[in-house]
């Protein structure tokens, strides 16, 4: 039902069309034209965005029953003629990178003995699959490398449909199971493989190819990559990054490995002393709240209602208390997620689970719980009178 032009052009971003149906997709309006060089999802490659007249196209589908190309429209059209536009930046990227990735699938098959099984373009990344578990870092670079030199040569790339006498004698990467005639992309006899998608017609288009990262999947390994005009985004983005690394560490950009080591090592250790400086603080803290303890029959009780404390910091008070003997721990933080902390010494025969959920309503909270001799709960706003309520609610309890 419709022409698919950018078959022949994938070059053409202005064109006039009639409209021929009106229909719908998703709940969202639709239009089928007699001729289009809007590319519709297909093979991996997403779909041209652009406009008809004033009709913004959000996508562009193939309808499964006759294959005719629909144009999803942002809202409805009305008119029997159109001027179509299609989205510049996004049809380029997408044929540089289509492109990119036809060459360094064969790139990856020549210097990685690494098969292509499955291919991803999406506007964030470009993702190949191939059929390796373990590749060497330097069979991506020799790959990666192989792929930029068919770049710089610039040459010529040919697409179009072969006799079944030719096909047959063509060195063809992958072909696809399809019935009818086959569209071939030779990528200057370095790559000639069946696909219907847009491509730059001399592979100098496709400017820089660039492996980001790979990581293994199960039997195969997922390579991500970008090509031309975002590949130059990553390098500027990256580029940013470790200049401002190389100015506040101030180090030569190549010494920026090291330097993070140093810092590192440095935190690590900073971190260590920090964790027993507040060992420290602990111990003598919670000695000091002993001292303050009340009596009640053979037990000492400690209780004391925090503000602006850190949680984990007034959990191991707590725990320093309780490991005393002959000791109960009643323990509260006010504040946007306040806790409730409660335990005891092991030759304490209290269980403090039974104290928690008992406390937390006054604080309108019902999430806690724990063992008999440690116990806590909350994470609800509240305040230090809140607090003080419920712990006092407990003293009760005891």
């Amino acid at each position: 039902m419709t022409e698919r032009l950018y078959y022949e052009d994938a070059y053409t971003l202005r064109f006039n069309a009639d409209v021929v149906e009106r229909t719908e997709y998703k709940k969202k309006p639709a239009v089928i034209l007699d001729r289009t060089y809007f590319y519709p999802e297909s093979g991996g490659q997403p779909p041209d965005n652009g406009q008809l007249n004033a009709a913004r196209v959000i996508d562009v589908q193939t309808r499964e029953t006759d294959r005719a190309v629909l144009h999803i429209l942002e809202h409805p059209l009305d008119d029997a003629r159109v001027e179509a536009q299609i989205d510049a930046y996004r049809r380029f990227d997408h044929m540089q990178h289509h492109s990119g990735q036809h060459i360094l699938s064969q790139a990856l098959s020549r210097a990685a003995k690494a098969e292509t099984v499955s291919v991803h373009m999406s506007t964030d990344s470009m993702t190949i699959d191939v059929n390796r578990a373990a590749i060497a870092p330097e069979e991506w670079l020799a790959a990666e490398e192989l792929a930029n030199q068919i770049v710089q040569q610039n040459l010529s790339v040919h697409c179009w449909y072969p006799s079944v006498d030719e096909l047959a004698t063509l060195p063809i990467r992958k072909m696809p199971e399809v019935v009818g005639k086959v569209r071939i992309v030779d990528m200057g006899g370095f790559d000639v493989t069946a696909c219907g998608g847009t491509h730059v017609a001399h592979t100098g288009e496709i400017g820089l190819i660039k492996v980001v990262k790979y990581e293994r999947r199960g039997d195969t390994t997922r390579l991500e990559f970008r090509c031309g005009t975002r590949a130059m985004s990553d390098y500027r983005s990256k580029n940013d990054i470790i200049n401002r690394l190389v100015s506040d560490l101030t180090v030569g950009y190549w010494e920026v490995p090291e330097a993070v080591k140093r810092l590192q090592a440095d935190n690590k250790a900073l971190r260590s002393e920090l964790k027993l400086v507040k060992d420290q603080l602990a111990d003598a803290e919670a000695q000091s709240l002993l001292a303050m303890a009340y009596t009640q029959g053979q037990w000492r009780v400690v209780s004391r209602a925090f503000e602006g404390r850190d949680t984990n910091e007034v959990r191991l008070l707590a725990q320093k208390i309780a490991a005393r003997p002959d000791t109960i721990v009643l323990f509260g933080v006010a504040g946007e997620k306040s806790q409730i902390i409660f335990g005891r010494a092991q030759n304490v025969e209290i269980d403090v689970v039974p104290l928690l959920k008992q406390a937390l309503p006054l604080i309108k909270s019902e999430r806690g719980g724990g063992k008999p001799d440690f116990a806590q709960g909350g994470g609800v706003p509240a305040s230090l009178d809140e607090i003080n309520s419920a712990l006092e609610a407990a003293q009760r309890q005891l």
